[in-house]
């Protein structure tokens, strides 16, 4: 039985170095790669028959610790280790926080990451050793590492555009609701968007969740 794995990494000359890493065993079976969490979300959306994915930290649209904790909540079934060129504390703990497996450093040798996805699937927590000592360490010490909220200044309407956007509801729905015009509706969306600095409704939901503006 083939181990189907996902890789999320945004730089094809690091892509390609993971697949080749990945490439030596055969029980392996990568069915996709994404560039950005957004696209991983929208990819396990379509097949979630995934056991493990290989995440990178930093991709534009959505960040790899972002799309770990959505994902962990959504397919807490899928194990998923972190590959990054980041090991500073603040990473690591917010990966671990967010629902990471494991975490290595992308310069990581071939068979270690086999041995290290293995692991992960039976349970364990891989981890690049010196990553490890300082996940040790945050763990004796958690810090602070809580991001100021921003000043996002919206009206009462728009947070119950908002909330109801976070509920699945479409223009249309949210219209009726509120009795007004699906056409309104989407003009509150935009000024949403705006203020809130995203380009769609998962953005626009998890910043308002992340600013305490709506409840997650």
């Amino acid at each position: 039985m083939k181990i189907r794995l996902a890789v999320a990494e945004d730089n094809s000359f690091l892509l390609k170095a993971i697949l080749e890493k990945l490439s030596f065993f055969d029980e392996f079976l990568v069915k996709y790669s994404a560039s950005n969490g957004l696209e991983l979300i929208e990819k396990l959306d379509k097949n979630s028959n995934i056991d493990l994915i290989l995440m990178d930290i930093e991709m534009p649209k959505m960040n790899g610790i972002d799309a770990t904790a959505e994902i962990s909540k959504k397919y807490p079934q899928i194990k998923i280790v972190m590959i990054t060129v980041f090991d500073d504390d603040e990473n690591i703990f917010k990966a671990i926080q967010a629902g990471a497996n494991g975490y290595f450093l992308k310069e990581v040798d071939a068979k270690i990451l086999h041995q290290g996805i293995l692991d992960t699937l039976e349970g364990g927590a891989a981890m690049t050793p010196s990553v490890a000592m300082k996940a040790l360490k945050l763990l004796r010490n958690p810090p602070d590492f809580e991001e100021p909220k921003e000043d996002i200044r919206l009206t009462n309407r728009e947070i119950e555009i908002l909330e109801q956007t976070s509920k699945g509801l479409n223009y249309n729905q949210i219209g009726e609701n509120l009795f007004i015009s699906p056409k309104t509706v989407r003009k509150h969306i935009e000024n949403i968007y705006s203020k809130l600095q995203v380009h769609s409704k998962l953005e626009a939901v998890q910043k308002a969740v992340k600013n305490r503006i709506i409840e997650g």
